[in-house]
C-alpha cells in the first residue's frame, strides 16, 4: 500500500446513465478497499452536497450517502442502472467566466458542496459524467485553488461518460457500444417491419450535441440514409439571425427543413425505382438544436441551458413534412412514421467491451489518486486499453471555463464509412 495521504475517496456520478456506469464505480470501490481506504457513495449526483448546510440541510447517511461494504460490489460490474443514481443539479451554473470564480455568491453552491465533502472527511472525489460534469469537475478544481492555504482541499478526477462519444480526450466512452447495439437491433426490427408494410420509419437517437450514435446506429442497423449535426452544411444549411442572453443578433447555421425532406423523398423515389418500398432513415436528436427558431420557442431547458429535446421529436415532425413533401412532389401517399431510440438504451445490460473499458477507467481513477496523486485530471485510455491521465486544462477553456466537443469530422473514414453502405441517391 502507498503512502498516500488519501484515507476517504467519494464516488459520483452525474447526468444521463450510460450501460458500464457500475463497471466503474465496482472497479473504483475495489481499488480503494483493497488497499485500505474507504468509499463514500454520493447518491443522485450533486443534488444533495449543492444543498448542503451542517444546520438546516445536512447530509444524511443511507439516504444522501453510503459508505461502500462488500455486499454493494457483488455483481455489480454487469449489473444494469447506476447504483448510486444520478441528477443534472449543476453547482456551478452560476459560473460561466474565471472572474466569476470571485465571486462569493455565484460559487455559494461549490462552496457547499466543498464543505459537504470535507465535513465528510473526503480527500479525494472521483467524478463520472459528461462534459458539463466535467465543467463541474474543473470548476470545483479551480474554486479550490483560490482557498487559503490552510483550508483542505478535495483533489478531483473526472471519468469520462456518455453514449454519445463525443469527448474530447479519448478515442470511446463507456457506453457507447451498448447504445449502438442495442438501438442497432431495435432499427433492424423496424427495418423487418418497413419491408412487411411497404413503409419508411424516420428514427430519431440519442445524440445531443454530435451524430457519432446516429452514424454508428445507422451502420450496425443497415439503415438506408443517416443526419447528424455535422452535416447541417451546403444544401441542408440555411442561415438565421439569432438574438442570444445579451441581447445581440448574430447569424447561425440551421437546418433546412425544406431541404432534407426533399433528400428524404429523393431516397424514397431512388428505391422505388430499384423495386425497393421500404427503408429506414436515421437522425441523431440534436438536429433539434439547430432547427429555426420558430419550433423551439417555449421548450424548456435544464440546469445546463439544454433544450429538453425529448419535447421536439424531430422524427415525427420530419415523419410527417416529409410525406407531405412526398404528397407535393408525386401526388401520393407513402406512410413515413417517426420513432425516437436512446432512453431504452441507457440502462441496458452493457456490452463486454463497455464492462472492460468502464472498469479499467474506474481502476484509473485510483491510480491517478492514490499512485500518481494527481488533481484536476480526467481519465482516459488509448490502444489496447492503456490508461492516460490528461489535465483538465487540456480539456476546458482557461477562460470561459467551458468544455469543448468532439464532432463528427465530415470526411473522415468513419463518417464516410457511412455514406458508402448507406443508399445512393440518384437525383432526376
Amino acid at each position: 500500500m502507498t503512502t498516500s495521504p488519501i484515507r476517504r475517496a467519494g464516488i459520483l456520478f452525474a447526468g444521463g446513465p450510460a450501460p458500464g456506469a457500475n463497471s466503474v464505480i465496482a472497479a473504483a470501490t475495489m481499488a480503494f478497499r483493497r488497499n485500505g481506504r474507504e468509499v463514500v457513495g454520493f447518491m443522485n449526483g450533486y443534488a444533495s452536497l449543492a444543498e448542503y448546510d451542517p444546520e438546516s440541510r445536512p447530509l444524511v447517511e443511507g439516504n444522501d450517502w453510503f459508505l461502500f461494504q462488500d455486499q454493494h460490489l457483488r455483481g455489480l460490474r454487469n449489473a444494469r442502472g447506476i447504483l448510486i443514481g444520478t441528477s443534472r443539479t449543476n453547482p456551478g451554473k452560476a459560473v460561466r467566466s474565471r472572474q466569476d470564480l470571485a465571486d462569493a455568491k455565484k460559487t455559494a453552491p461549490l462552496a457547499r458542496v466543498h464543505r459537504g465533502l470535507t465535513d465528510l472527511g473526503i480527500d479525494a472525489l472521483v467524478s463520472i459524467g459528461g462534459d458539463d460534469t466535467l465543467k463541474t469537475a474543473n470548476l470545483l478544481h479551480e474554486y479550490q485553488r483560490q482557498l487559503p492555504p490552510e483550508q483542505k482541499r478535495v483533489r478531483v478526477v473526472h471519468v469520462p461518460k456518455t453514449i454519445d462519444n463525443d469527448y474530447r480526450g479519448i478515442d470511446f466512452t463507456f457506453g457507447f457500444f451498448t447504445a449502438v447495439d442495442f438501438m442497432g437491433k431495435e432499427l433492424l426490427n423496424l427495418r423487418a417491419d418497413a419491408m412487411a408494410t411497404k413503409s419508411y420509419f424516420v428514427v430519431e437517437t440519442m445524440g445531443r450535441k454530435t451524430g457519432w450514435l446516429a452514424y454508428g446506429v445507422a451502420i450496425a442497423g443497415e439503415a438506408h440514409m443517416v443526419v447528424g449535426v455535422e452535416d447541417v452544411e451546403g444544401e441542408l444549411a440555411v442561415e438565421e439571425e439569432v438574438r442570444d442572453a445579451s441581447g445581440s443578433v448574430k447569424k447561425e447555421q440551421r437546418l433546412s427543413l425544406e431541404a432534407l425532406c426533399d433528400r428524404i423523398v429523393d431516397l424514397i423515389l431512388t428505391r422505388e425505382r430499384r423495386g425497393k418500398h421500404y427503408g429506414t432513415i436515421v437522425l441523431a436528436e440534436g438536429l433539434a438544436e439547430v432547427l429555426p427558431q420558430s419550433f423551439l420557442s417555449g421548450i424548456p431547458r435544464d440546469d445546463h441551458g439544454h433544450i429538453s429535446l425529448g419535447r421536439v421529436d424531430i422524427g415525427t415532425l420530419i415523419a410527417e413534412m416529409a410525406a407531405k413533401r412526398f404528397r407535393e412532389r408525386t401526388g401520393r401517399d407513402k406512410k413515413l412514421t417517426g420513432v425516437q431510440l436512446g432512453y431504452e438504451s441507457r440502462c441496458a445490460a452493457p456490452h463486454a467491451f463497455d464492462v472492460m473499458l468502464g472498469s479499467q477507467l474506474g481502476l484509473g481513477a485510483y491510480r491517478a489518486l492514490v499512485d500518481r496523486e494527481l488533481d484536476g485530471h480526467m481519465v482516459s485510455v488509448s490502444g489496447q486499453l492503456d490508461l492516460q491521465f490528461v489535465p483538465f486544462g487540456d480539456l476546458v477553456d482557461s477562460e470561459t471555463l467551458h468544455t469543448g466537443v468532439r464532432y463528427l469530422r465530415t470526411g473522415s473514414d468513419f463518417h464516410r464509412l457511412a455514406r458508402q453502405l448507406e443508399t445512393r441517391i440518384e437525383k432526376r
